[in-house]
């Protein structure tokens, strides 16, 4: 993947020290999907380091996932600020997702298809103290 691969616009980061994008990988430690995928999603980490990349076990922590039904893992929500943009399965390929942000990133106008169900998870999300973010670069 190129270097500009991960860039966003100059508008990604805020004043404050978290970035203002979320990207949540919503997984299952029992998933075999999701296992095989967390290298290459922690990588993507470090290719778009004005995200903030979070691996959530949905089991672990029903805290945040609250009801939320997910019938396909990996499935992502990605934020951008207080609003969610998308939420839904995602194929366990890094260049997918790696798409997926930039065209994000370039459509203001993207929104899930239940902005409801988004809204509620990004917020149990930003109020959670104790989620780790993905390191922003990889060795």
């Amino acid at each position: 993947m190129d270097s500009a691969a991960g860039a966003l616009p100059d508008d990604s980061v805020g004043g404050d020290a978290l970035p203002l994008w979320w990207v949540v990988c919503l997984c299952a430690r029992w998933c075999g999907v999701c296992n095989q995928y967390q290298s290459a999603f922690a990588q993507l980490a470090g290719q778009f380091p004005r995200m903030r990349f979070i691996w959530l076990d949905v089991e672990d922590r029903e805290d945040v996932a609250g009801d939320l039904d997910i019938e396909t893992f990996p499935s992502m929500l990605v934020a951008e600020g207080g609003r969610a943009r998308f939420l839904g399965p995602v194929l366990p390929q890094p260049g997918v997702l790696a798409r997926m942000l930039q065209s994000l990133a370039q459509d203001p106008g993207a929104a899930p298809a239940e902005p409801e169900v988004a809204q509620a998870l990004l917020h149990r999300l930003q109020s959670a103290q104790d989620l780790p973010a993905l390191p922003q670069s990889t060795v």
